[in-house]
């Protein structure tokens, strides 16, 4: 089956910069997404469209077909709350976190610690760089009518409800 909108994808990914790796899927389960959904970056799905399970390419991917330009001036007061993992070790200047935010869970970089609140730049990691992405497509299937009616992919990889 050819990667089409409402095609189920999943896929591993190595992200590159330069020739440094920078982030890879390779040590957990594929990501998994609804084709055509808006629930991939642009470039990822151009990439994709059209290809079948066991596929394996390769692009280089400027800002704005993957995590975007970098906004000057998007620093956050969070509180520590609501930062993954912070109970168990508190971040530290530098460090690359997972936030909670109203719209999921997203990347951030810490700027200053404090007693109860890390002030982090919003901004991706990776906003301003262009990328080159190493794809493998796992698999291909057809979404499931509840997959269409809620806009992204469940299973493994993908979207879980409870």
């Amino acid at each position: 089956m050819k990667i089409a909108k409402d095609s189920v994808v999943s896929f591993h990914y190595t992200a590159s910069e330069a020739g440094t790796q920078l982030e890879t899927s390779r040590e957990t389960d594929p990501i998994l997404y609804l084709h055509g959904h808006n629930g991939m970056f642009d470039g990822i799905e151009k990439m994709l469209e059209g290809q079948e399970k066991g596929a394996e390419i390769s692009a280089e991917l400027a800002p704005e077909d993957a995590y975007g330009h970098r906004v000057e001036g998007q620093t956050l007061r969070v509180p520590l709350k609501h930062i993954q993992g912070a109970k168990k070790k508190k971040p530290k200047v530098g460090d690359t976190v997972a936030v909670n935010t109203a719209n999921g869970v997203s990347e951030m970089v810490v700027l200053k610690v404090g007693l109860k609140n890390v002030d982090v730049d919003a901004n991706h990691p990776f906003a301003g760089k262009t990328l080159t992405f190493d794809l493998e497509v796992m698999d291909v299937r057809e979404a499931t009518a509840e997959e269409l009616a809620h806009g992204h992919a469940h299973g493994v990889g993908g979207h879980q409800h409870d």
